[in-house]
């Protein structure tokens, strides 16, 4: 027991200490370049690349005397060839209240720019050399004021230099600016002159949430495989076994402990075999290959189809002989095939659960989301070998075997089916083929809940079924919800938004009518003020959530923004992403933020999925992370524009810019929460009218 349990928490101890010793901060990069104004004059150019939740602080940090952060001091070295032209000048900073300081502070965040006039008296190239005395802070700590030397080359100026030249940076690392991206470049321009280094997903959000959330729908499936027929007699037979060969009561709690430990050990390997055979990059993309998608659907059909009786799943029965001789061997050799033994064996029942959470795992792009899937779902199944090998008691409160367990499969079938739709749908919009719109979509969902309400009633029976002469409680009240979902759903046909079910239908825009019912695209109404006849060219409303007017061009966007005098909200989105709709319909759909959104802002919507091909001379090759890759889509355009000047490829991904081009906020991504939508959108107006009265 001693050896098993350090077998088992070494491995877990590296892990944790390799991440929990004091890690080194660097969290800015900085680059410097020369523009040289004219035969005597040139500007010095420092800028800085500063990390997600960091802040560099300002010339001028505090006002007064007040003490607070160490402002960002630059220091040149005194030489004949040059002097300073004034003072240092600066990018506007964000003036708030620092929390670490408690007081007023003004700082650079994501990225800033600080600019020297110089007077040259000689022709000939020289160096200047220069020291930045700065501190950084995030929300919680400081780190100490850092010295960094930068080094200018001043070229030998003759007649052929341009009055303009910037000379070439030279970064210690690639500095993503985001001022004035499109200022002289089309989008094709600046993705082509920009080397991406991307990880393979980018998240606003909390991950260790998303892969929490990953853990239990896992946990939720193993529950639900406890319940199939292939599992739920081995129950009580396989503790009975170690219960009855070991010699004291503690040998079998050992044996069964060791016994759910390789169940979970064997579908944790079987999840990171998913990860490495697919990699990170392609779980990212699953979610918005249309033909990945339909692959999907019609394997959740077969699902499907397999849990209504039709037919078996099974693997090679070679697999299964070897596993069960192998068990016979005893220890925990013998112990762990014979684990192995009931994963094979109860495939038919769990390989449809299996693959429908390794499918919804990889879709989510998580690097360990498949491996922390079938954590939850094996988590789930070894639990109870342990429990009743410890109290052998409990076994005789456990409903018996019969036909209710085929019930239990049956239902997962009709759920099955409506998962697969889902993917169906993310194909459709992806393509924009017109296959599954909202309506046919409800359609569809309405009877599958429908019929299994009416199976779960009695009304009819499959194949397998026993004859049942009385519901069960379980049964009736399994029935009464899906029926009361059932009905919830068809509102949904007539343009109620259904925001329980937000992010798995077609949005509303996506429909036969997307305005309401008896209404068509070509015969649009106004809703909360707006007023179709004020579309600015360009806007496309029909294909915009709450029939706002929205671009999905960015120029064209921009070009409206600065002659109607609003700030821009960058929406980077996808047809087939999920908290995308679920921002749209449960976030967006709030009066206030649509109020916003109609009003203050231009909106411009990017789909990072849109299939539509460029013009051949706008299909370039790039390079991410080290691979070239060809941009031939608008989709690909887009993705690789939010990649490259936000250093960020997870949607959805909100950034609000001033005519300038320049961030006014921190960018937002999914986060459900009404009112801190509210504030962001507040906060990102109040800048831009300080930034217009400036």
């Amino acid at each position: 027991m001693k050896l098993t349990f350090k077998l088992i928490i070494l491995p877990l101890a590296i892990l944790f200490s390799a991440t929990g010793f004091t890690q080194i901060f660097n969290p800015v990069k900085w680059s410097v370049g020369v523009k040289r104004i004219s035969k005597t004059e040139a500007e010095l150019i420092a800028t800085a690349k500063i990390d997600n939740k960091w802040h560099l602080y300002s010339t001028q940090a505090t006002e007064g005397d007040d003490p607070g952060p160490v402002p960002t001091v630059f220091t040149f070295e005194k030489s004949k060839d040059y002097e300073l032209i004034g003072k240092i000048t600066e990018g506007k900073p964000i003036k708030e209240h620092d929390p670490n300081f408690d007081m007023i502070v003004a700082y650079f965040s994501k990225s800033a720019t600080f600019k020297q006039k110089i007077k040259i008296f000689t022709n000939n190239a020289f160096k200047i050399k220069a020291n930045v005395n700065y501190m950084v802070c995030d929300d919680q700590r400081c780190l100490p004021p850092t010295d960094e030397e930068l080094i200018f080359d001043i070229e030998a100026y003759t007649d052929a230099t341009s009055e303009n030249n910037v000379s070439t940076l030279n970064p210690k690392e690639d500095i993503e600016e985001t001022e004035n991206i499109m200022a002289e470049d089309s989008v094709i321009e600046v993705i082509k002159n920009k080397q991406v280094e991307i990880k393979p997903v980018l998240k606003n959000t909390n991950e260790s949430t998303s892969l929490w959330l990953i853990f239990l729908q896992g946990l939720i499936g193993g529950f639900a495989a406890l319940l199939m027929p292939c599992i739920y007699p081995m129950l009580p037979l396989t503790v009975s076994f170690f219960t009855k060969q070991s010699k004291t009561k503690a040998e079998g709690i050992r044996k069964a402990t060791i016994y759910g430990i390789s169940i979970i050990i064997l579908y944790v390997l079987l999840g990171m075999v998913v990860t490495i055979l697919f990699g990170s990059d392609a779980l990212n993309e699953l979610s918005t290959n249309p033909w990945f998608n339909i692959f999907f659907f019609i394997l959740f059909v077969v699902f499907a189809i397999s849990f209504f009786g039709a037919f078996e799943l099974t693997l090679p029965s070679s697999w299964v002989n070897k596993a069960d001789s192998a068990s016979n061997k005893g220890g925990l050799v013998g112990i762990f095939f014979m684990a192995a033994t009931l994963s094979l064996v109860s495939f038919s029942c769990t390989g449809p659960i299996i693959g429908t959470l390794l499918v919804q795992a990889a879709n989510d792009g998580q690097f360990l989301g498949p491996a922390m899937g079938m954590f939850g779902f094996s988590f789930a199944l070894a639990i109870p070998f342990a429990l009743f090998a410890a109290f052998p008691g409990w076994l005789n409160s456990m409903p018996k075997s019969g036909g209710w367990l085929n019930t239990v499969k049956v239902t997962l079938g009709f759920i099955e089916l409506a998962l697969a739709l889902k993917f169906l749908s993310n194909a459709d919009l992806v393509l924009q083929a017109g296959w599954l719109k909202r309506e046919l979509f409800l359609a569809i969902w309405i009877g599958i809940f429908g019929l299994m309400t009416m199976y779960l009633l009695g009304m009819f029976r499959m194949p397998h079924d026993s004859p049942i002469n009385e519901l069960s409680i379980p049964r009736l009240l399994v029935a009464m919800v899906s029926l009361i979902f059932t009905i919830y759903l068809i509102p949904g046909m007539w343009g109620a938004p259904l925001k329980i079910v937000s992010g798995f239908p077609p949005p509303q825009f996506y429909s036969e009518s997307p305005n309401g019912f008896g209404t068509s695209s070509t015969n649009v109404i106004t809703s909360n003020s707006h007023v179709n006849s004020d579309v600015p060219p360009g806007a496309d409303p029909a294909h915009c959530p709450h029939n706002l007017s929205c671009f999905h061009d960015y120029k064209t966007g921009f070009d409206y923004a600065k002659k109607v005098g609003k700030p821009v909200m960058l929406d980077f989105t996808g047809w087939a992403c999920v908290n995308c709709r679920k921002m749209e319909e449960q976030v967006w759909s709030d009066p206030q933020v649509l109020k916003r959104l109609q009003e203050d802002f231009v909106l411009i919507s990017l789909y990072v999925d849109e299939k539509q091909e460029l013009p051949i001379e706008e299909q370039i090759e790039v390079e991410i992370g080290g691979k070239k890759k060809k941009i031939k889509t608008v989709g690909n355009k887009w993705s690789h524009f939010q990649a490259s000047v936000y250093g960020n490829n997870s949607q959805p991904y909100y950034v609000i810019l001033d005519h300038n081009e320049k961030m006014l906020t921190e960018p937002a991504a999914y986060d459900p929460d009404i009112q801190k939508f509210i504030n962001w959108l507040d906060k990102g107006k109040i800048e831009f009218m300080k930034s217009i009265n400036k």
